[in-house]
């Protein structure tokens, strides 16, 4: 028997296994008194998981952040499961009220607008609540803007993190554009089309230039990625008005930088300045020796006999 053959004889076993072990067991119902957390599309309605579709004909009531809006996705796939909103501005009080159908026995899936339930939205209210409960939640993967955007972006997808909508409070807003400014992961945020020329002239006023990739319109006919820099990234949508809801995806800070600036603080200064720089951000005595040390590449002891001739 050729090795090929037999690669693809020992696969089908592998595949035959897999499904005799109910690990694809399209077959299993909804179960009642669970929360199912529903990803749904968000943009090519070819993107909805056959388990979904599944689940959200099966399940008792369907909680959605828009009814209106996914009324048009339950008609598209003939679901006729009844639906009740669940949004930002009743989070709690319709949480306990979906908690007490849980507890009667009722199955329940929650969905978004688009993406999946929980990412930025009061999903996640409904989910702590429930974990307090002791009610099962279980989540249904699918379509997600920020991993979509993340990996067609081309920046590195290996640590990264997700700030979604930046806080529109302008203290707390420059607070946490002030955390990015350190920030060595790659950061994915969210924004409308109307606010993203004044992010992106935020971005680049704080954090300075960086390559950034503006995603639009993900999964749709108009899909759209500008792999950029920050600089272009802005001069482009100030002269091109910016359409469809937006993802932003921003290189981290180089570790390098970092290195170079934080030495360029220290380089010229004697050694209790240089503890004492530490001092300033919250270390005490012994850790800021400490670091000194490792910043000058000498024995501690030799930091403390410095400081000890100084003070002689």
């Amino acid at each position: 028997m050729k090795e090929t053959d037999r690669k693809e004889k020992k696969l089908s076993r592998t595949e035959d296994s897999v499904w005799d072990n109910g690990a694809f067991d399209t077959e299993s119902s909804v179960r009642s008194g669970v929360l199912y957390l529903c990803a749904t599309p968000i943009g090519n309605l070819e993107d909805i998981t056959l388990r979904v579709v599944r689940t959200l004909k099966e399940v008792d009531l369907i909680a959605a952040e828009d009814t209106r809006n996914s009324r048009k996705l339950l008609n598209h796939f003939e679901i006729k499961t009844p639906m009740t909103s669940y949004h930002e501005y009743n989070k709690i009080e319709k949480a306990r009220a979906l908690i007490a159908k849980l507890r009667e026995g009722k199955s329940l899936a929650l969905i978004t607008d688009a993406g999946t339930p929980g990412i930025s939205d009061p999903g996640e209210e409904l989910v702590r609540m429930c974990a307090e409960e002791g009610i099962e939640v279980t989540s249904l993967p699918g379509a997600c803007a920020c991993v979509t955007a993340l990996t067609l972006s081309t920046l590195p997808t290996r640590r990264f993190c997700f700030e979604a909508f930046l806080p529109s409070d302008k203290k707390e807003r420059q607070q946490v554009l002030e955390e990015l400014k350190t920030e060595t992961r790659t950061t994915i945020l969210y924004e409308a089309p109307h606010r993203l020329v004044h992010t992106l002239g935020e971005l680049l006023e704080t954090l300075g230039e960086r390559r950034v990739s503006v995603c639009r319109e993900l999964t749709k006919k108009h899909e759209t990625v500008r792999r950029t820099s920050l600089s272009e990234a802005l001069a482009w949508y100030e002269a091109h008005e910016p359409k469809g809801e937006c993802v932003i995806v921003l290189e981290g800070r180089s570790r390098a930088a970092m290195e170079q600036e934080e030495r360029q603080e220290w380089e010229g200064i004697d050694i209790r300045a240089h503890v004492e720089l530490y001092e300033s951000r919250g270390m005490d005595h012994k850790e800021a020796m400490k670091q000194a040390a490792k910043d000058r590449g000498i024995p501690k002891r030799d930091v403390y006999a410095a400081l000890l001739q100084e003070d002689s």
